[in-house]
């Protein structure tokens, strides 16, 4: 029989996920674990797993085909260099937030392109002032967007941009979507960058993106560009944008994600005028990303049981 594994943490979600394979495949073996202790015992003889095998454990499991992340873009060491030789397929969620995402993309552009801090702020003290926004005011079609990472996030942030009919160039080492606009290479990066009035970055942390945001590529922007990183924290060294900030290197930032988190209190991000910022919960809140999920579980168990392919399928070297 197969053996599926959904490690911990556990929650009614995953107990819920767990009856419903039961259910569906009766050929397989589902194991909760719910006690961290029962791990590596129930890893041996492991088929599939939802979850992250340590590499102490690694060298133990006998059949193991499918490891699930649970995260499109996981905490550091979730992937190691003894994962990236083993023989497991990793399988990872991306694509699942891609609307949610980029609706929050586009409601930071809307915001800083239209000065809404700056109305916010007079609405707070009770002032009716009509010339309180202090950037200036960019006309989404008339924009330039440039996508740091064109997966479905980025892919969608286009679609949505174009609507707006703004200037899209994206930025992907392997392209997988077609957009109404360009795609570069990482390598042509730098010379885009002043071109561009919204740099967006969705790309995940991983050893080639790490603090690629720095302020050698702030100085390159427009001083009337807005920054927005939703991807992840670590592809974005705060000190410099604190920098670029400060001394008027671009006009501002929304930001969703943080080389720290939770961002300490006190951190001089909270108090720019021109940054938003929104506690890593670009879809928090989003009602059926929970059944999204389980579909792309349901999905490749279903190719586990039949000996079909994969979906989602990650790059262990990259950890993308």
């Amino acid at each position: 029989m197969t053996k599926y594994v959904l490690l911990p943490p556990i929650d009614d979600a995953i107990r819920d996920w767990a009856r419903q394979l039961r259910d569906e495949f009766p050929q397989l073996d589902v194991v909760v674990v719910e006690d961290e202790s029962r791990t590596a015992e129930e890893l041996i003889d492991a088929d599939g797993v939802y979850g992250w095998v340590p590499p102490d454990l690694l060298p133990t499991v006998e059949r193991l085909r499918l490891l699930q992340n649970p995260f499109a873009g996981p905490p550091v060491g979730w992937y190691y260099p003894e994962l990236a030789e083993h023989a497991v397929t990793v399988s990872n969620p991306r694509g699942i937030y891609s609307d949610h995402i980029a609706q929050h993309i586009l409601m930071y552009m809307l915001a800083l392109a239209r000065g809404l801090p700056d109305y916010a702020r007079a609405q707070a003290a009770g002032r009716w002032e009509r010339r309180a926004r202090r950037n200036t005011y960019i006309e989404l079609s008339q924009a330039t967007v440039l996508i740091n990472g064109v997966g479905g996030i980025g892919a969608e942030t286009a679609r949505l941009c174009a609507a707006f009919g703004c200037t899209i160039i994206g930025v992907d080492p392997r392209p997988a979507f077609d957009i109404d606009g360009e795609i570069i290479p990482p390598s042509e990066l730098d010379a885009r960058l002043p071109e561009a009035d919204f740099v967006v970055t969705t790309v995940p942390h991983t050893p080639e993106t790490e603090f690629m945001w720095n302020a050698a590529r702030f100085r390159a922007m427009k001083p009337s560009a807005y920054f927005i990183n939703i991807g992840r924290g670590m592809t974005c060294r705060l000190d410099d944008l604190v920098g670029a900030l400060d001394r008027g290197e671009i006009a501002g930032a929304g930001l969703d994600v943080f080389e720290i988190e939770p961002l300490p209190e006190g951190h001089p991000l909270w108090s720019m005028e021109n940054v938003i910022i929104t506690p890593h919960i670009a879809v928090a809140d989003a009602e059926n990303i929970n059944q999204r999920r389980f579909d792309l579980v349901r999905q490749n168990v279903q190719a586990l049981l039949k000996g079909g392919e994969f979906t989602n399928v990650v790059d262990k070297a990259k950890w993308y």
